[in-house]
């Protein structure tokens, strides 16, 4: 089948497709278009996730010095360290669904050298960004390092035979960071994006959003792109995932953008190539205030709405099961000539 189609000539033929399976027209719902964006990111009518991976990229925060997270900054590497143990939530959901996790460390502030595991990739750039309010969070020579990590794990996936990718972070901190690049790129207030992270009060989202409001602020004199606010205000780990997002567009490899900071590094992706969004799907809403708002405005739609605001890429984990049985559904459901039922009387 030729692969000169277009996106939208792919979504075409294979809704065509599931329109000549045994059931009512559109009766699968929201499960049709997921399956009919596999086969257009993929370019076949029988779209296959079988084998799928989840990069989960852990990086300190220095914002964590203003007081913007309920858990110490040493949480992060502990939670690394969970992670290889497999002690954590998306290490039971990983395993639940079949799913390779990798975790890989690009700034924790920790000495993680002698930490050996075949899932483990020890790539730190620096021991944690820096603080935010007070200078850029990296310099840009950090950033696009972090970056091309991230689009070095996505090749990685592709050659191994991957079909189906998810990113997913750790990082305490990283929502200050994800609602300050909300409000640059997307003109959302810093009261709008800022809510209680990992658990924070009223007086602790309050000091936050002043913090991020303030920052946001003070950087606006000089950025101007999306990777100048990246530099400012993000994460190494939301770095890295931005550029997974985009060479996973330039490979056509489907990946599943987890929640409200990985939402973030989208957010930045689009803003580099918008045509990269086209290859994201996004795993859920979350229960973080903004998520809903930002999707919004991002005009995506997530896949699942469970009240979930964990992070560690546990909603990509549990969405790739509903994109794997939206491809079975459009590859192995009988037509209404294959199995011998009856259409409905043509009107």
């Amino acid at each position: 089948m030729s692969t000169s189609r277009s996106f939208d000539e792919w979504k075409r033929l294979a809704q065509e497709k599931f329109d000549r399976k045994t059931k009512p027209l559109g009766s699968l719902g929201h499960l049709e278009e997921l399956a009919a964006r596999l086969a257009a990111i993929q370019q076949t009518l029988s779209p296959t996730v079988h084998r799928k991976r989840l990069n989960v990229y852990a990086a300190s925060h220095g914002i964590v010095a203003e007081g913007v997270s309920a858990y110490p900054a040493e949480v992060t590497a502990q939670m690394v360290l969970n992670f290889l143990n497999g002690g954590a939530a998306i290490n039971v959901l990983a395993r639940h669904g079949g799913i390779e996790l990798n975790i890989v460390n690009v700034g924790v502030d920790r000495d993680l050298t002698n930490v050996t595991s075949p899932n483990f990739s020890n790539q730190p750039i620096q021991r944690g960004t820096r603080n935010f309010l007070r200078e850029q969070a990296m310099s840009l020579g950090e950033l696009q390092r972090a970056m091309n990590i991230g689009r070095e794990h996505t090749q990685a996936a592709k050659e191994s035979g991957v079909e189906l990718l998810g990113i997913g972070e750790m990082g305490i901190g990283n929502t200050t960071s994800a609602a300050a690049l909300f409000s640059a790129l997307l003109g959302v207030s810093a009261e709008e994006s800022v809510g209680r992270g990992t658990g924070l009060d009223d007086a602790g989202v309050q000091r936050k959003a002043r913090v991020v409001h303030q920052a946001v602020t003070w950087h606006r004199a000089t950025c101007c792109s999306a990777e100048e606010w990246m530099q400012a205000v993000g994460g190494f780990e939301i770095a890295a995932m931005c550029g997974s997002i985009l060479e996973a567009h330039r490979l056509r490899l489907p990946i599943v953008v987890d929640g409200f900071v990985a939402t973030a590094a989208a957010a930045v992706a689009f803003a580099i190539d918008p045509s990269s969004k086209q290859t994201c799907f996004f795993a859920h809403s979350s229960a973080e205030k903004a998520h809903a708002l930002v999707l919004k405005h991002l005009n995506v739609t997530p896949i699942l709405a469970l009240e979930m605001r964990l992070g560690e890429g546990t909603g990509a984990a549990l969405a790739m099961h509903i994109l794997d049985a939206a491809a079975r559904l459009l590859c192995e459901m009988a037509t209404f000539e294959s199995a011998g039922v009856s259409e409905p009387p043509q009107t």
